[in-house]
């Protein structure tokens, strides 16, 4: 799965990069999760590529309240068109999310889980192949939501867990974002784990384990598997319930 990653690109480059009609002010994030606010790139209806902030975690446009569905933050490559979830979202509403790596855990002898950053080896910025709907509500509020897509690790990070988020790399993107002319089928081939000697990746500390903690420090390579604190998973299953509700 894909379940934290960090954007520490400047603004500028973001746009230049993924070509946006538009710049969103930012500053560099080092532990993105779940239900948090989050860049995500699209052709909206002016046919204009545009950044837009969304809700991590996708929720349907029919769903009646947001509070009660569960979080949809991953969609798997391999079933998410056959799901009414993210069925009308693989046709028409598939996006981008721009980051410089990813984070993901990797189970030790002794059950410890390790957390590593993941980037591309040329350390080109990533783009995370994703889908958005828009959920209304009852008051005529309305949210924009996002998941990101996985797909089985490639050869590169296999050891450290069996799933990776799918990237967009180059031709990719364009044809990604255009659900006008181009059909899911067309597309579909881009959904791939990424070949041998494209990914690098390197254990960092344990801190990153709660979604509270933030800072450069966090992608910084440990020379072994570290213990600063504890496993802090309530802090962030705390910190995912509070993004909801501010957010719904």
């Amino acid at each position: 799965m894909c379940g934290r990653y960090a954007v520490t690109l400047p603004d500028d480059a973001m746009r230049q990069i993924f070509a946006t009609d538009n710049l969103i002010q930012s500053v560099p994030r080092y532990n993105i999760a779940p239900t948090q606010p989050v860049i995500a790139i699209w052709i909206d209806d002016a046919m204009r590529r545009t950044a837009k902030l969304a809700r991590w975690g996708l929720v349907p446009g029919w769903v009646k309240d947001p509070r009660e569905f569960p979080l949809l933050v991953n969609a798997r490559a391999e079933t998410m068109a056959d799901k009414p979830a993210f069925r009308d979202s693989v046709k028409h509403k598939r996006c981008i999310l721009p980051a410089s790596g990813y984070y993901e855990w990797q189970t030790l002898p002794g059950g410890k889980k390790q957390p590593h950053y993941i980037t591309l080896k040329d350390e080109e910025p990533l783009a995370l192949a994703g889908l958005y709907s828009s959920w209304m509500g009852p008051d005529g509020e309305e949210i924009d939501t996002v998941a990101t897509i996985t797909v089985p690790a490639g050869p590169d990070v296999a050891h450290i867990h069996d799933r990776m988020p799918a990237l967009m790399r180059g031709h990719q993107i364009d044809a990604w974002l255009d659900t006008k002319t181009m059909r899911f089928a067309e597309v579909q081939p881009f959904v791939v784990p990424q070949p041998e000697g494209t990914m690098a990746s390197h254990p960092v500390s344990t801190r990153v384990n709660s979604a509270a903690n933030e800072g450069p420090d966090l992608i910084v390579p440990v020379s072994e598997v570290l213990d600063d604190g504890p496993d802090d998973k309530s802090m962030a299953v705390k910190a995912k319930k509070s993004a909801q509700l501010d957010l719904f």
